[in-house]
């Protein structure tokens, strides 16, 4: 049974998201749809990229996934399919599906085949008249990749998780997403950065100092902050059992400064 995942920033209050099903179920009623997440934060474009891929590789062979957090939606920006790891990925042009093609060997091509959308397409909404049909008929074999458009070599790549060095002992980064716990997932992965487990760290999330390094969320005293390594590898700022982003007043795309001594 062919797979299509949805990622998007519509939330659940409104008809958006169950749209966006009902044209994939009218096109392919067989596929299955599953929902990664649709509480984004809204036009949080760096959110996205980390959820997605931080899924895909858990899912099947020749799996869909689209992706809508699209604040440029109706503009110049463009629809694109990539190929890697098997599977399909549909999104805007927009830095969304980063993550997937600077980690994977990757084809990517703009969508461009009107003949696949659905009738007329709004300035609004291409999560439902572009993405949604053009996901269904991959997904159900109906078209190929190569007659969605002509594989395109300028698409926006964007560093997402790449932190940069600007000091002999210092990175600058990012807060990837704020999970649901509170937790700051940050843009430093433990494979780069092992030297956090056995030495002096500072991690400055927006303002604030954060020194202590655990092991599990359990070793946090109190309210302090301290940092951890997340099922994803990648260093989080949390709270043992409270909300680190309301305690640092930080959210997605804040910048986090790592210092290793």
């Amino acid at each position: 049974m062919p797979i299509i995942t949805l990622t998007t920033d519509f939330g659940l209050s409104d008809h958006f998201t169950g749209v966006m099903k009902g044209v994939i179920l009218g096109i392919a009623p067989r596929v299955s749809i599953v929902d990664i997440s649709h509480q984004v934060t809204p036009f949080e474009t760096t959110e996205a990229a980390f959820l997605i891929a931080e899924s895909y590789r858990y899912f099947p062979k020749k799996t869909v996934h689209v992706v809508v957090v699209d604040p440029g939606v109706g503009t110049a920006r463009r629809p694109i399919l990539v190929e890697a790891a098997g599977q399909y990925f549909l999104g805007p042009d927009n830095g969304v599906l980063s993550m997937v093609y600077l980690k994977q060997p990757s084809t990517v091509r703009e969508i461009t085949n009107r003949k696949l959308f659905l009738g007329t397409v709004s300035r609004t909404f291409h999560g439902r008249d572009v993405f949604a049909p053009v996901a269904a008929r991959l997904a159900s074999g109906k078209v190929k990749p190569a007659s969605v458009g002509k594989v395109i070599q300028d698409y926006l790549k964007s560093h997402l998780d790449l932190p940069v060095r600007t000091g002999t002992r210092c990175w600058q980064g990012c807060v990837l997403k704020v999970d649901r716990f509170g937790n700051l997932i940050t843009s430093f992965h433990i494979d780069q950065f092992p030297a956090v487990r056995e030495r002096p760290i500072v991690m400055i999330p927006g303002v604030a100092k954060v020194e202590k390094f655990i092991q599990t969320y359990a070793e946090g005293e109190g309210s302090q902050p301290a940092v951890i390594v997340g099922s994803s590898g990648y260093l989080e700022v949390v709270v043992n059992q409270g909300s680190a982003a309301a305690a640092l007043k930080c959210g997605s795309g804040a910048p986090v400064e790592l210092s290793i001594y």
